[in-house]
C-alpha cells in the first residue's frame, strides 16, 4: 500500500509511541502539523485499516499500519572512515579520526550508538588507514562487518563508497569524522533519500542550493542555503541507481578523485530527488582541525 508523506510522519510518530494514547494536539505539535491536517490525516488512517477505529481510548497501528511502514525500514548503515584526517594531526598520526575520542567518546560511537538505538543491526564500516584499530569496536558492536578500502590514500571519498556500492538500498551513508548530538536524528524509517542540513545566511562550507524542495546544487559556499552534514539516507530505487552511478563515474578520467556525494548531486542529479532534512548545530557537528578539537575539548590543548 502506498501512503503520502502526511500519512507516513504519523504512522511513524504513533509506532514510535507505543500505542500509548495521543492527543491530536500532541501529534501535531510533535510532528510539525497542523490540528487539522492531523484530524484528517487520522480519519484517512482510520478508513484504510492502518491504525485503530477508537482513538479515543488508544492511538496504535493495526498489522496492516506496520506492514504499510515495511517499505520504508531502514535495512542497514555504511559508514565511511577509511580516511588519515590529515588536518587532525598530529592526534591522526597514532589514531584513526573516527576513533579519536571527544570529550572522552569515540566519534564514531555517537553515531553507532544512534544507528543501534534506531533498531539497525546491519552495520558496516569502509576502513582504510590504520584498519586493524577498528576491530577494538567489535566488542561493543558485535554486529559490526568491516569493508576493506585499500586505495583510502589514492582516492577521494568515492573509492570508499565504491567498495559498499551494492549495500546503499534502504541505507544510511554516515561520514565517520561527525559527533552527532541528537541520536534521534537517525530513525527507524526514512521516507525519501535526503541529506542532514541546516538552514543558513552564508557559509563557506559545502552546502546545498534548493529548489522546489529539492536539493538543485551542492557546492563549497553560498548565501541563504542548507549547510551540508555527511549524513544520508537512499531508498531501495535511489540506492541501486547509485551503485551504477557510482561506478560510471569512478571510470572516468579523474573520477577517483571526486567526492561521491557528487555522483548523485552534480553528475546525475535529473535523476534524483533528494531532500534535506533540517537539524541545528546543536544536533551534530564536523571538527575538520585538531584547532577544532581543542576548541570543543580542551583536553588536547597542553595549555589548558
Amino acid at each position: 500500500m502506498n501512503i503520502n508523506k502526511t500519512q507516513f510522519e504519523i504512522l511513524v510518530y504513533i509506532e514510535r509511541e507505543g500505542g500509548r494514547k495521543l492527543s491530536q494536539r500532541e501529534i501535531a505539535e510533535k510532528t510539525g502539523l497542523s490540528l487539522g491536517t492531523v484530524n484528517k490525516t487520522l480519519a484517512e488512517l482510520a478508513s484504510l485499516g492502518l491504525v485503530g477505529a477508537d482513538l479515543r481510548k488508544e492511538t496504535q497501528l493495526t498489522r496492516a499500519g506496520l506492514e504499510a511502514l515495511e517499505p520504508y525500514r531502514v535495512k542497514r548503515a555504511v559508514v565511511l572512515a577509511a580516511g588519515f584526517g590529515s588536518r587532525m594531526v598530529p592526534i591522526t598520526l597514532n589514531t584513526p579520526k573516527p576513533l579519536v575520542r571527544v570529550n572522552g567518546t569515540r566519534m564514531i560511537d555517537t553515531l553507532l550508538d544512534a544507528v543501534v538505538a534506531a533498531g539497525i543491526q546491519e552495520i558496516y564500516i569502509v576502513r582504510g588507514y590504520l584498519a586493524e584499530q577498528f576491530d577494538q569496536l567489535l566488542f561493543k558492536y558485535p554486529m559490526i562487518k568491516f569493508i576493506e578500502n585499500p586505495a583510502y590514500n589514492e582516492a577521494k571519498n568515492i573509492a570508499s563508497l565504491m567498495c559498499a556500492r551494492y549495500l546503499l538500498q534502504n541505507a544510511y551513508v554516515l561520514e565517520a569524522d561527525l559527533v552527532l548530538h541528537n541520536p534521534g536524528l537517525i530513525t527507524k524509517y526514512q521516507y525519501c533519500s535526503n541529506y542532514l542540513g541546516v538552514p543558513v545566511s552564508k557559509t563557506e562550507d559545502w552546502c546545498f542550493h534548493m529548489k522546489n524542495g529539492y536539493i538543485a546544487r551542492v557546492g563549497i559556499g553560498g548565501e541563504n542555503c542548507m549547510h551540508m552534514f555527511g549524513i544520508s539516507y537512499w531508498t531501495a530505487a535511489d540506492g541501486a541507481r547509485l551503485a551504477e552511478h557510482l561506478k560510471a563515474v569512478f571510470d572516468m578520467p579523474g573520477g577517483k578523485e571526486r567526492e561521491w556525494d557528487l555522483v548523485p548531486l552534480e553528475y546525475f542529479i535529473n535523476e534524483y530527488k533528494v531532500e534535506v532534512r533540517e537539524c541545528t548545530f546543536q544536533d551534530i557537528c564536523e571538527i575538520d582541525t585538531f584547532r577544532e578539537l581543542k576548541a570543543i575539548d580542551p583536553t588536547y590543548d597542553v595549555k589548558a
